[in-house]
């Protein structure tokens, strides 16, 4: 079993309301997923992700940025 990567695409600027304008997690979101141990846990947290980036709006560049993030750990992108 491969380690689900963290949704964060190194931008970590917390401008939106507390949420980061690259990924839309919060802080205590970021830590949360870094806690989070079973693959099942990481892919129910990343639909909640992109459920909440949907809802907030202009987070389109996320999904690309993330995809390679996965490539370059040889990782499928489970998105």
């Amino acid at each position: 079993m491969s380690k689900i990567p963290s949704p964060c695409i190194d931008v970590c600027k917390f401008k939106r309301e507390g949420h980061c304008i690259g990924c839309s997690m919060t802080k205590a979101q970021k830590s949360m997923f870094k806690k989070l141990k079973k693959e099942t846990h990481q892919k129910a947290f990343l639909d909640l992700l992109v459920h909440q980036q949907n809802d907030m709006g202009k987070y389109r560049h996320w999904a690309e940025a993330y995809r390679k993030r996965c490539d370059k750990k040889g990782i499928k992108a489970p998105i």
